[in-house]
Parts: structure tokens; sequence; C-alpha cells
């Protein structure tokens, strides 16, 4: 709050002498104010400690009730007059104006410039507001250190700052805390207020007097969800600070909320998975029809990783753990980008499924993950169908990998191999369409029968070959080589 007139009063080095409005000393200046004009009240918000010398009673001094009167009315903290300037004395009109319209008047010393009195104020407001801003901030934290203890304890604490009656509100209006316990009566008569606030969205509050008390309400929401609601009974307005320890509580409260509501879904989600893939738990059952309604629409996959990504899965996800792996229910259409988002390392993916077959189909994943995961570290998703099978699935041996390196070392040995195994593969996937290789590799179809010439070159065997193409085919997918 800002300094009194009394505190500048006791200020020693300003010499400042209080000549009339000895009731006054508890008013607030909220700023200080130089002005030698006949009527400064145009430029004068109220609340100010106007100082001016005089310098326009040189000649005389003139009826001053007219200048006192619009200075009272305008609600100024008082009129402090420089001595030893023009006057040596402060008018005795000016002193009997000042006791007829109730306006404090202040002496104030030769020796104090105007700017000493300005800087007085400012150090004060300053100092006000950092002490205020220190109470605030450690009320903050004693707020965020409760969250670790749960939304009630945040309640609690909030009403032992504000020294008010709280009470935290599910979204339906019913009371979950609150402190003291003797409030939760006072929340019968809340529902208007609350419907109010759900028609008006969000970021809306309400405030009402009752009972001579100032009611505030705000609702506890994350997204589009109001999870509940924060009512703060008060004696008096709140202050700058007191709002801002409310606002503070708000966010608090509502991530409490939805982590707790959050937290509830997804061991549910948990529990429904495991049953599924366990077999415990039959969807296509006739009595499973709503269950139905709620997992994602067939065929479906199960993917399975060494453990879970940092970002939750999107609606229509379900995840467990299960065996030491992380394991992923989602519709067939999922993409890579959820997948490494919600699941960590290596991961395997298994064929679409209908639910009837999710135990073959988490063999399939869990196969995958293992395939991914022996080509080393990072992250990397495999997918059951295209792991080799047949005569690839023969070549997958250590014969066959020896055999493919051989075929391949005339690439591997130049320095851009990377390039031409890649280039190698699109070309032969595209059974040897210049443009469907090139827009594959996103490259230029120049730039592609470059590469091409300088394998033809390299290679000891024919491309047109049939039986070449397909050993080199091979190889390439023993290598892992990919398509770019």
């Amino acid at each position: 709050m800002p300094p009194t007139l009394g505190a500048l009063l006791r200020t020693p080095h300003l010499r400042l002498s209080l000549l009339a409005g000895q009731d006054d000393q508890d008013r607030r200046v909220e700023w200080v104010a130089v002005s030698e004009l006949e009527d400064p009240t145009p430029y004068l918000e109220g609340g100010e400690l106007l100082l001016t010398t005089g310098v326009r009673w040189a000649g005389g001094v003139p009826d001053l009730r007219d200048y006192t009167r619009r200075l009272a009315e305008r609600r100024i903290t008082a009129l402090g007059f420089a001595v030893g300037v023009v006057l040596e004395e402060t008018p005795e009109q000016l002193r009997g104006a000042a006791d007829e319209y109730g306006l404090a008047l202040v002496e104030v010393g030769r020796e104090t410039p105007f700017i000493a009195v300005g800087k007085e104020v400012s150090r004060l407001l300053a100092k006000e507001e950092y002490e205020g801003l220190s109470r605030a901030f450690a009320a903050q934290r004693g707020l965020t250190r409760a969250a670790l203890t749960g939304a009630p304890a945040i309640v609690d604490l909030l009403a032992r700052d504000l020294g008010a009656w709280v009470l935290l509100l599910s979204a339906d209006g019913s009371v979950r805390h609150a402190a003291p316990a003797s409030a939760a009566g006072r929340a019968a008569g809340l529902g208007p207020e609350l419907d109010r606030l759900r028609d008006a969205g969000m970021r809306a509050s309400v405030s009402l007097t009752s009972l001579g008390e100032q009611v505030s309400a705000q609702p506890l929401a994350t997204g589009r969800q109001v999870r509940g609601f924060l009512v703060v009974g008060t004696g008096g307005v709140l202050g700058p600070d007191e709002r801002t320890l409310v606002n503070a509580a708000v966010s608090l409260l509502s991530l409490e909320l939805e982590r707790t509501a959050h937290s509830r879904t997804a061991r549910v989600h948990e529990g429904v998975l495991a049953a599924l893939l366990t077999g415990a738990l039959d969807p296509l059952h006739p009595g499973a029809e709503r269950l139905r309604e709620t997992l994602p629409a067939p065929p479906v996959v199960v993917a399975a990783a060494g453990g879970f990504g940092p970002a939750q899965p999107p609606e229509g996800v379900l995840v467990t753990e299960s065996g030491g792996n992380a394991l992923l229910l989602a519709g067939s259409e999922i993409g890579e980008d959820v997948l490494r988002e919600v699941l960590e390392g290596p991961v395997g993916v298994s064929d679409p499924a209908a639910y009837g077959d999710l135990a073959p189909a988490l063999s399939q994943a869990e196969r995958a993950l293992e395939a991914a995961a022996a080509q080393g570290p990072g992250e990397r998703i495999v997918r059951v169908g295209d792991l080799p099978g047949g005569l690839l699935g023969l070549a997958d041996s250590p014969a066959g990998a020896r055999m493919a390196g051989d075929l391949l070392a005339p690439l591997l040995r130049e320095r851009t191999a990377a390039e031409l195994l890649a280039s190698l593969r699109a070309y032969l996937a595209a059974s040897g369409r210049w443009d469907a290789a090139a827009e594959a590799l996103g490259v230029h179809r120049h730039t592609l029968r470059y590469r091409m010439n300088r394998i033809r070159e390299l290679l000891p065997g024919d491309l047109d070959d049939p039986d070449h193409r397909a050993e080199l085919w091979i190889a390439l997918r023993l290598r892992g080589v990919p398509g770019r």
C-alpha cells in the first residue's frame, strides 16, 4: 500500500510540519505533484501530496478559499507549502481555508527541496511494492508446496493467508473441501451463480456481496472442461497481492483436479487393455456392447516398446505395462509420429487384427520389437509385416548376411555408400521406373540416373538380369537399407 501522510511527517530529513488536518495522517499519499497554477485540479487524480511555493502570490495573498475548496473536493491527500522561497511564512488565509474545508496542510522547510519529498515517496512506494511482491511470492511458494499434498492443503493454506473462508466445489457444485469446515454450508446458495459461470465460459468469474461479505467464485478448468469451482469469502475487497494469490490457487487447483481425473481414467484404461490382451475380457460378448463403443474401431494394432515416452496417449489409444514392456492398442491407422511420442525406444507393431485375435497380435508386436532392438540403439519402428518371411526368412542368417555384404561390397566401400544403396533400393522397388524411384527418394531423376550409372560401373553383375536384381533386392532387405 502507498505510504501515509504521517509516515512522511515522521521522516526527519524532510522537515515537514503539519499545520492543519491532524486527523488525516493515516491518509495514503499516492504520488507527489508540483504546481503553481491557480487551479491545478484538472491535472490531479486525487490522493496526491500537492506542493507549491506560492510564487503567484508574491504581490499579495488573495482569498484562497476557492483554491482550497477545489483541492479538497478533488480529494488530494494534502497541500504542501514551501516557506522561504517566495513567502517567509505559510499564509494565514491558507491555514484558515484548510481548516474550513478539512484539507491537510503541510509546511515544507526552507532546506527541503521538492525533489527530496518526491524521492522519499517514490522510495516508500517501491519498498512497499517490493515487500508486497515478496509476500505474494512467499505465499505462492507455500501454495505450490501445499499442492504436493493435494487440493485440500491448497484450500486450507489459501484460507489462512487471506483470513477468509474458502470452498472447493465439484463441477456439480457439491463441496469437496471447506476451510474452515463450518463454511461448507455457504455452498447451498451458490447454485445460480455457478450456473452463470458455466454459461459465461472458462475465463469468467462472479462476485457478489452476501451478509456484508465479498464472495467471488471462479471455475477450475483445463481446456474446455470445468472440473470444479473455487469460492472465496472475505470481509472486504481483495487487494492486488491477494488477487494474485487467488489466481495462483486457481491454477494449481485446476492442474490438480485435471491430474486426479486423468489418473483415474488412465488406470481404468490400463486395466481394460490388460484384460483384453490376456483374454480376461471378451469385447465380443453381447453384454459388452457399450464397452465396444469406447474402444478403438477394429481392425486394431498392438505395439510393444521398452518404455513410455513423454506424451500422454491421445483419445482412442490405450496403454498399459506388462512383462516389462510398454504396450499400446490403437486403430490400425495410427501414425508413426504418435507411436514415437507415446512410446520410447525401439517399437514393434503387429499386423491389423480383430479383437478376437489380440493374443496373436501381441506375439507379433513382441517379435517385431525384438527385431527392432536387435538393430542396435535408437528409436526405430518395425512392423511385423516388414519382417522377412519365406525365402527372405531363409536368407536371414549369418551366412545370408555375409553373402549380402559381399554382393554389396563395391557400393559399401564408396564414400557415398548410403546414397548409392538407397538409390538402388528405390530403383528396384519401382521396377526400374525412373520417375517413381526419383520421387520416392525426393531427388531429381537426373540425379538418380547419375547414381545408377555409377552403380552399374561398380557392380560386377548386369542390372538388367532378373536373377541379379533379385539377389540385390534380397541383399538390400537383409542389410536393412531404407528407401531413401
